[in-house]
């Protein structure tokens, strides 16, 4: 579903507004008190992301915690959701012939090539935001 989202179409910032209404419709159709009882998220996080449209801010969640709020309106599950989300990244990499290195330069942040790779590889935690920055950049190379 996050893998969905066309990110040529997108910047990293437009890109994260777009995943931020994926969860957001996802809450309301399956519901705050579902979403809080099917995830780790508490119940602040869950009404925040709900009411995304109307917060200066969205809360920041695992690609994980995005695919778990996704996975309750989909015969998906959420490890599948999020594996998926990561290989598109991958091949969108592989397609812009970009490196981690090359990436971890043209971000411009705090992260070396080897943390990038154990994000996008699923070994260590990533956020929505990251994979949206991420995917911005990406797609403005290709």
């Amino acid at each position: 579903m996050l893998a969905a989202v066309d990110a040529d179409a997108h910047d990293a910032a437009s890109l994260r507004r777009a995943y931020d209404g994926l969860l957001a419709d996802a809450i309301e159709t399956a519901g705050v008190d579902a979403v809080v009882a099917g995830t780790a998220l508490d119940a602040d996080t869950v009404d925040a992301l709900a009411d995304a449209d109307n917060a200066a801010e969205t809360p920041s969640v695992t690609l994980s915690e995005a695919s778990a709020v996704l996975a309750l309106t989909t015969d998906r599950d959420a490890d599948a959701l999020a594996a998926d989300a990561r290989d598109r990244l991958l091949l969108e990499l592989s397609s812009a012939v970009l490196d981690v290195e090359a990436l971890s330069q043209g971000l411009g942040r705090d992260v070396t090539p080897k943390e990038l790779q154990a994000k996008m590889e699923g070994r260590h935690p990533m956020t929505l935001a990251e994979y949206a920055e991420i995917r911005g950049f990406v797609a403005g190379k290709t």
